[in-house]
């Protein structure tokens, strides 16, 4: 009998330790799922199956990019395609080519086709270059990036061709002849065709060549882990893809903290070493990195007016896609497709701007425009949100004119210095807390973060832009959406390997193809920043900054004509 009791005292002792056991298990389990229900973030396993904790711990995860994983439409699939396929650039024939086959500038020239014929405003002006490589020998292929542009210093005037690839290591140049007097040519090598497949490759298989981090912190205690689109390896991570739009976006999760004790975002840096000894030949300042290409002839022609057409009246198009789409004349731009005030007063400015909410969003280029607006107009007061210098988010308030001027910085990749996790915000969601109407301008410019990416994840964040553009015009259709394009800027070898106009260019051919149709307006940063004749800058200079200050006024308060 009391054998048979001991054996019931054992078994209830062992049922009361194994409750205990399981008890502690399951708060273990609690803690750690509510750190991840708090944060949104999930563990991504090799199968993409979101798992718990305890699960992943037992699985390694394959490296996982947001930008593969898209589930697009049939729609949405057949304009990427399109995308792509039209941003295609021609390949070298056969592999590597050595470097004394490459492009050399200063053995290529140019030549002006008939420069002695009788020219005019409104004529075509055709430029041949000839390519060849640092043998002397003229190139069989094409693929190299060239800019160019016609211009009269002293009338500081200037403007942009149109380049067409022949293929064969020759290139046509087209201008339209704007402005009258002795008009010269200028074109430019920015990088030789073997570059290009250099940053071809460098784009789809090192995006993560520019890398960002945010720091975690709880209490006195901080970590700070790698942030990206894309994280190589199996270390566990936290899921920070944004629930509205999609964006995907992941940090590694820190060691002792939680996914939700994230308090910023920055810039890590450069990766270093993406080159090959060879491939380090086609990134040189002085010998193949936007060098000058001269010509072997005259380089200049000479314009007469046209009969009874006032130059800066030239026929305008309501068309945006017209080439070019202005030329600066005395410093000033003058657009081919709308009428330009020049809004060279701060009364101007506030009489045109009185009553309005002016949104900006986008990177440090647009922030150029606020930081111009609240310095040029007096009445525009800056007012303190204690925001990080140069990242925002800034506010100008003119109380007397009820003018509200406010700048963001749109969502990651953002490679500013240090932006709090409570203000990092995607624009789509920001249009989608807009009321707008008729006293709402929104001004939007986002490029040069994504140049480092596949155009795919740069493809997504404009879909989702413009969605929430569409629903905001739908819901108020009288308020103005501007585009501010990208610019060109200054380049060495190492910029060229994360900024390069070349990424540029591909980035903004496929932005103007996504909003082209829709009831958006554009200011042409990039044929305002390659027509000008001051050396190119990531940030132009104030008189490039008044120029696109100018064209986006003439928007919210067009010219009666």
């Amino acid at each position: 009998m009391w054998r048979d009791s001991f054996r019931l005292q054992i078994f209830c002792l062992l049922m009361a330790v194994l409750a205990i056991v399981v008890l502690v298990h399951n708060f273990f389990q609690l803690e750690h799922l509510d750190d991840d229900t708090i944060s949104g973030s999930n563990w991504i396993t090799e199968n993409d199956v979101q798992h718990s904790l305890s699960q992943t711990t037992k699985t390694t995860r394959r490296p996982y990019c947001g930008y593969k994983q898209q589930a697009l439409s049939k729609r949405e699939q057949a304009e990427q395609e399109s995308l792509l396929a039209a941003i295609q650039w021609p390949k070298p024939p056969g592999g590597k080519l050595a470097f004394l086959h490459s492009t050399d500038p200063a053995r290529s020239d140019f030549v002006i086709v008939k420069p002695s014929r009788f020219f005019k405003v409104g004529d075509q002006l055709e430029v041949l270059v000839r390519m060849k490589d640092f043998q002397g020998k003229p190139k069989r292929y094409g693929g190299d990036y060239l800019q160019a542009r016609i211009h009269s210093p002293l009338l500081k005037a200037g403007a942009t061709g149109r380049i067409v690839d022949c293929q064969n290591g020759l290139y046509k140049v087209f201008f339209t002849l704007l402005w009258p007097g002795e008009v010269e040519v200028s074109v430019s090598l920015v990088h030789p065709s073997e570059a290009i497949q250099v940053l071809l490759r460098l784009r789809e298989e090192r995006p993560d060549r520019v890398y960002f981090k945010s720091s975690f912190k709880s209490g006195r205690y901080s970590e700070t882990t790698e942030c990206n689109v894309c994280l190589p390896g199996d270390l566990p991570v936290c899921n920070f893809t944004d629930l509205y739009t999609g964006e995907p976006w992941f940090c590694y999760k820190p060691r002792k903290l939680s996914c939700a004790s994230r308090i910023s975002h920055a810039k890590g840096g450069y990766q270093k070493g993406l080159l090959t000894q060879e491939e380090s030949l086609f990134f040189q300042s002085d010998v193949n990195i936007k060098r000058p290409i001269l010509s072997s002839g005259p380089n200049s022609v000479i314009v007469k007016p046209k009969a009874f057409t006032d130059s800066s009246s030239m026929d305008r198009a309501e068309d945006n896609i017209v080439f070019p789409s202005g030329y600066y004349y005395e410093d000033e731009w003058r657009s081919r497709t709308h009428w330009i005030h020049h809004f060279n007063k701060s009364d101007d400015i506030t009489k045109c701007l009185q009553g309005k909410v002016i949104h900006l969003f986008g990177d440090s280029t647009i922030r150029q425009w606020f930081e111009y607006l609240t310095a040029f107009v007096p009445d525009l007061v800056e007012f303190n949100l204690g925001s990080p210098k140069n990242v925002g988010p800034f506010m100008s308030v003119d109380l007397k004119h009820n003018i509200l001027l406010k700048f963001r910085c749109h969502g990651p990749p953002i490679r500013f210095s240090t932006v709090f996790s409570s203000e990092l915000r995607y624009i789509a969601n920001e249009l989608n807390g807009i009321v707008g109407g008729r006293n709402t301008v929104v001004a939007i410019t986002i490029w040069s973060h994504f140049s480092t990416f596949p155009v795919e994840v740069y493809i997504r964040r404009l879909r989702n832009i413009r969605r929430s553009i569409i629903q905001l015009l739908d819901r108020s259709p009288k308020t103005l959406i501007v585009i501010r394009t990208a610019n060109v800027q200054e380049l060495g070898p190492e910029v060229s390997l994360f900024n390069s106009d070349w990424y540029s260019f591909q980035l903004d051919s496929v932005m103007r193809k996504m909003f082209s149709g829709i009831a958006v307006h554009f200011v042409d940063a990039w044929e305002m920043s390659l027509a000008h004749y001051l050396p190119h800058n990531l940030h132009p200079e104030e008189v490039i900054v008044r120029n696109q200050i100018d064209v986006f006024l003439s928007y919210v308060c067009p010219l009666q004509t």
